[in-house]
């Protein structure tokens, strides 16, 4: 048996260390009960269960929750439309969540399905910059879907530095967005 201060009392029977708690107003509670003879411990049980919870619950604060965003296109997309959810998986991508990119077809549309893969592989091409492929385009069904992963923060500090330089270049990635919101923000 362990008191409540760690000091040790030695072996003693159930009724003995039952005894002992009852006279220091601490509880006796098992914490080793494969050993042989079982270790108890006197301690004050609420107390230890609510620093437990406390213990449990700053965990959880540390944890990250990652949340995931879809977004449906369909083979046939027009620029303006595929520009307007491209930004909205920019600001998904920016917030830490993954955004699952769903390409939907319809019909006869199932004969090409090449469409649906050039089209994730623009849109990944378009984002490399803030996000990877987590998972690579596949055919589920009528959907080919693709999960995209926000690249870590660390990263994306250093990002602005390589926009500069490539912002000059005419037909590169910022040739075409340059005037987006998205981009403007990103510039100093």
């Amino acid at each position: 048996m362990v008191g409540p201060g760690g000091e040790q009392f030695g072996i003693m029977s159930t009724s003995q260390a039952l005894s002992r708690a009852q006279q220091l107003d601490f509880d006796l509670v098992e914490v080793a009960p494969q050993a042989d003879p079982p270790v108890c411990k006197i301690m004050d049980y609420g107390k230890y269960k609510y620093e437990q919870d406390v213990k449990a619950k700053e965990a959880r604060k540390r944890q990250q929750q990652v949340t995931v965003k879809e977004m449906k296109f369909k083979p046939k997309i027009s620029t303006h439309d595929y520009d307007t959810k491209r930004h909205h998986i920019e600001r998904f991508l920016e917030q830490g969540s993954k955004v699952k990119v769903t390409v939907w077809f319809r019909g006869r549309e199932m004969q090409h399905t090449d469409l649906g893969a050039k089209l994730l592989s623009n849109l990944s091409t378009q984002l490399a910059e803030i996000s990877s492929v987590e998972m690579m385009p596949k055919l589920d069904g009528k959907n080919m879907v693709m999960v995209l992963a926000p690249l870590r923060k660390a990263g994306a500090k250093a990002e602005p530095k390589g926009n500069t330089h490539q912002a000059g270049k005419p037909g590169g990635r910022n040739a075409k967005t340059e005037n987006s919101p998205g981009s403007q923000e990103a510039l100093p």
